[in-house]
């Protein structure tokens, strides 16, 4: 488990530091170009480090679900969505989002057992959970702009 932990936070960590990067490439380029360069280095990365690590067996797919294959294009919605999210609501406020909304269909989704997942019912500490990081995300929101109008206010 504490392994688990431990990939769990490193994960989130290299995700927002990729969308750090993400925004600033997108300032120098256009969100396709970011999104392209993002998810071909990322591509080339893992080619590479498949073949290291697991040389010919990283071409072995066996009884894989056909529909599985196209899962990367929802890589090239992410990076686009995340892209235009933080340049549109800053990255602080863009992440929060995305962060409540993977929480959210996750549980929805484990709650169904959608995708071949092991149906989990929801449970009320669950649910509450979920809300709190939603009002939480809310204040977050109401409180910068309630900053931003007592600075200007003050002028």
């Amino acid at each position: 488990m504490v392994v688990g932990l431990f990939f769990a936070l490193l994960a989130g960590l290299l995700v927002s530091l990729q969308n750090i990067f993400n925004r600033k490439v997108s300032e120098q380029a256009g969100t396709w170009s970011t999104t392209t360069l993002v998810l071909g280095m990322g591509f080339l990365s893992s080619l590479t480090m498949g073949l290291i690590f697991e040389g010919n067996q990283l071409f072995s797919f066996p009884a894989m679900q056909p529909w599985y294959w196209f899962s990367g294009m929802i890589g090239v919605g992410v990076v686009f969505c995340l892209v235009q999210g933080m340049r549109l609501l800053g990255p602080t406020y863009a992440i929060s989002i995305v962060l409540t909304a993977q929480l959210g269909f996750a549980l929805w989704s484990d709650s169904i057992g959608w995708l071949g997942l092991i149906q989990v019912p929801i449970t009320f500490t669950q649910l509450f959970g979920v809300v709190i990081i939603v009002g939480g995300v809310i204040v977050f929101k109401l409180g910068g702009e309630w900053q931003q109008e007592r600075s200007m206010s003050k002028m």
